[in-house]
């Protein structure tokens, strides 16, 4: 089977405004940068997977099928824009929740590897060519676990988090947009030499 390069991005804070807990639509807005950045990755071959600490959950702010209407909008958002994704992972879990279905100390909230170990499971990623984007250091650490190069934004938290930890990832950006420049960039000259001898 082929394997494609793949890009984890973060949810809240790098694909759309962080506006804390989430529990409308009306409050979930993507940057006007993100589709171009994820149409970029599409064109370009790579798969797109959002990975989302979504605590709210087990917090019984609100529930799965809230986070469900959330992506549903995510997605046709981008796909005005035409661009796609190809996988969205939460993790609705926290380990001070009342319900027991969430209350678990589970493997998927990241910083830990759950999420990113299913996709591997399910989607033809090529590991040898992993990228991750996010605003806070726990996206940042699971890149770090499982072999990805990381990227720090500046958007959501990721200002705050530069100044406290200005080591902490591969690079440091802007946004989104500027991460995947970067990443495409990288890829295009890790690609072989195809001119004729």
């Amino acid at each position: 089977m082929e394997k494609f390069p793949a890009v984890f991005i973060d949810r809240d804070g790098t694909m759309n405004i962080e506006a804390g807990y989430i529990d409308h639509p009306d409050n979930f807005n993507l940057y006007p940068f993100v589709p171009q950045a994820v149409r970029l990755l599409n064109t370009h071959g790579f798969l797109v997977i959002v990975l989302t600490n979504q605590a709210g959950v087990g917090r019984g702010y609100f529930g799965e099928d809230n986070v469900e209407t959330l992506h549903s909008k995510m997605r046709s958002e981008l796909s005005k824009g035409g661009a796609r994704l190809d996988a969205v992972y939460y993790c609705p879990h926290h380990t001070s929740s009342k319900d027991p279905k969430y209350a678990v100390d589970c493997n998927c909230r990241k910083p830990r590897t759950g999420m990113i170990d299913k996709a591997l499971s399910e989607l033809p990623v090529d590991t040898g060519r992993m990228f991750i984007i996010g605003d806070k250091m726990s996206d940042i650490k699971l890149g770090r676990k499982t072999g990805c190069r990381t990227y720090l934004v500046k958007t959501g938290y990721g200002l705050r988090e530069a100044e406290k930890n200005p080591g902490g990832a591969d690079v440091i950006t802007d946004n989104i947009l500027s991460a995947v420049l970067d990443i495409l960039k990288i890829s295009q000259q890790a690609q072989p030499d195809q001119t004729p001898a």
